[in-house]
């Protein structure tokens, strides 16, 4: 990177479709941040990386369970630019990349490497599939992730920002302050809804997200914020159970659930959208210490087909904090 005057990076610790992310130190403090790259070559690759970075910049106050962004670097060749969400500070070169965005083409120079830098807080436990699976399973610390997971995504609606691929892989763990601390992360897929008022009353056609992840009214085109709420059901029911899938493109195990038929896995979303009547079975396994009763009833209301009936962010925040699950109980659940 040819800001090594400011960073220096030491190594590559994560790789996805749209992204490279690297660990790397703050030269003049010697702290360690988070570097990510992003290819901006076509422009679905830049609408990706501006919806991140216009998420991310539109937060004027900081959740401790949001993923901090430190600063945005434009590199246009051998030329790199902090820029900014503010109208008056928006280079050429931003400019060129937002035409990129709204004219579907390219609109920088084809022979100049174009990248955005995200330079976010470093996250040393790593994503929450590979911090989970690695422990045995922990009511408490359980717990504490649903009541972090579901503040972060009320603070995120708060601020009209719906994330839209919530999953495991996409919430990464800090330990800088002792215990562990949950951070969502990867905006690349989210809206910042314009306007005030109920985030829940913005719609969206465009079905995107992770398949084992999404809402049934996200697999018809037709959905709202509570989308994310959904997603979160899942993340909860397959951490407290540790129900896993095993990822075809990369053979990674998730958490995550669904519904078996023969030897297949389908998507409770696409499960519950084929059969809206569908029972849901919670506790999905048989277990000598059942999961208590309120948080079956809580991921029934967050998992419920029809969105109207579905919690919001703001009641799922008070919710989680009345459930019994973790309060003087066994440490596990198998």
């Amino acid at each position: 990177m040819a800001t090594e005057a400011k960073y220096s990076i030491i190594r590559e610790v994560g790789r996805g479709s749209y992204g490279v992310v690297y660990e790397a130190i703050v030269n003049q403090t010697r702290s360690k941040v988070a570097v990510k790259r992003m290819h901006c070559n076509v422009p679905e690759n830049v609408e990706l990386a501006l919806q991140e970075f216009w998420a991310l910049q539109s937060i004027q106050r900081q959740h401790e369970n949001v993923i901090q962004l430190e600063e945005c670097i434009l590199q246009n060749g051998q030329v790199f630019q902090p820029i900014s969400h503010h109208r008056y500070r928006k280079s050429d070169n931003h400019l060129l990349l937002i035409e990129t965005c709204l004219k579907g083409r390219r609109c920088m120079d084809p022979k100049s490497a174009c990248f955005l830098w995200f330079v976010m807080e470093f996250c040393d436990g790593g994503d929450m599939n590979e911090y989970l699976l690695s422990r045995s399973p922990d009511a408490q610390l359980n717990h504490s992730f649903m009541r972090q997971l579901s503040s972060a995504v009320a603070f995120l609606h708060r601020n009209q920002i719906v994330h839209r691929d919530l999953k495991s892989d996409n919430i990464l763990i800090s330990h800088r302050c002792g215990s562990p601390i949950v951070k969502v992360a990867d905006f690349g897929l989210s809206k910042v809804c314009q306007g005030k008022g109920n985030v829940n009353q913005h719609r969206f056609s465009s079905a995107c997200g992770s398949n084992f992840y999404m809402a049934p009214e996200v697999w018809e085109g037709h959905y709202t914020a509570k989308a994310d709420i959904f997603a979160l059901g899942i993340i909860f029911w397959a951490m407290v159970e540790r129900i896993t899938f095993r990822d075809r493109d990369t053979e990674k195990e998730l958490l995550g659930t669904y519904i078996c038929q023969g030897k297949e896995l389908i998507p409770l979303g696409e499960a519950l959208l084929e059969n809206p009547n569908m029972k849901l079975k919670i506790p999905l396994k048989s277990s000598k210490r059942s999961m208590p009763d309120d948080l079956c009833e809580l991921l029934r209301d967050m998992l419920a087909f029809n969105p109207k009936e579905r919690l919001d962010a703001f009641q799922l925040e008070v919710r989680i904090r009345q459930i019994s699950y973790g309060k003087k109980r066994q440490r596990s659940v198998s």
